[in-house]
C-alpha cells in the first residue's frame, strides 16, 4: 500500500514532464555549443520550444487532474530555473555581454533561494509567483530563444536585447525583495497554503 502510495505522488504526469525537462537539459547543451550550421540551431530551437510546451500543460494538468505534490512543487521551478540558467550561460559562452545576465540571473535566483529557505524556516512560504516574475520569465525565454535560432545577429542588436533582459530580470528582483521584506498577504502560513492548495484543486 506504501509503495502504491508512493509511486501515486511521485510517478505523476506533471512530475514526470519536469523530470523529461531536465533531461532536455544537457543535449541542449551538446548540440548548441558544437552547433556548425542552422540546423544544428534549429534542433538546439526545437528542444527550448518542446521544454517550454511542457512546462505549459503540466502545472494545467496537475490542477485539473488533481496531481498537486510536494515533489512537483520542487521539481517543476527546478526545471524551470535550472533551463533558463543553461541557456543563458550558453549564450554568454557565444556572446559575452551576457555574462551580465548571467550574473544579475545568479544573484536573483540566490537571495530568492535564501529568502525563501528564512521564511520556510519561520513556517512561511510565498504563495505564489509574481506578475512581474512571470513577465520577466516569458521575455527571456522568447528574447533568448531567438539569440538561438539566428546566432548571426549583430553586436548592437545583442546588446539591446541584454540591456532589455536586465530590466525585466532587476524588476522582478526588486519585485521580489519587497515581497520578502514587508509584511506582504502573498507571505502565507505554511500548513494553512497546503489547506487553501487542497480545497482549490
Amino acid at each position: 500500500m506504501i509503495i502504491k502510495d508512493w509511486k501515486k505522488d511521485i510517478l505523476t504526469i506533471p512530475n514526470l514532464l519536469s523530470l523529461f525537462r531536465l533531461v532536455l537539459i544537457p543535449v541542449y547543451i551538446v548540440i548548441y555549443l558544437n552547433a556548425q550550421d542552422m540546423t544544428d540551431y534549429y534542433i538546439a530551437g526545437g528542444i527550448l520550444a518542446v521544454s517550454c510546451l511542457t512546462d505549459a500543460i503540466d502545472g494545467k494538468i496537475a490542477r485539473h487532474f488533481n496531481m498537486i505534490s510536494t515533489l512537483g512543487k520542487i521539481l517543476d521551478p527546478l526545471a524551470d530555473k535550472a533551463t533558463q540558467f543553461t541557456l543563458i550561460l550558453c549564450l554568454a559562452i557565444r556572446n559575452p555581454v551576457l555574462w551580465i545576465l548571467v550574473t544579475l540571473f545568479v544573484v536573483k535566483e540566490s537571495f530568492q533561494l535564501i529568502a525563501g529557505l528564512m521564511i520556510l524556516r519561520r513556517g512561511k512560504i510565498l504563495s505564489g509567483a509574481l506578475l512581474a516574475g512571470k513577465i520577466s520569465t516569458a521575455v527571456l525565454f522568447v528574447s533568448l530563444i531567438v539569440m538561438v535560432l539566428f546566432p548571426q545577429l549583430d553586436a548592437k542588436t545583442i546588446q539591446i536585447i541584454t540591456i532589455a533582459d536586465c530590466g525585466v530580470l532587476l524588476a522582478s528582483f526588486i519585485g521580489y525583495a519587497r515581497i520578502y521584506y514587508t509584511h506582504s498577504p502573498m507571505i502565507q502560513e505554511l500548513e494553512n497554503n497546503t489547506d487553501n492548495e487542497k480545497s482549490s484543486g
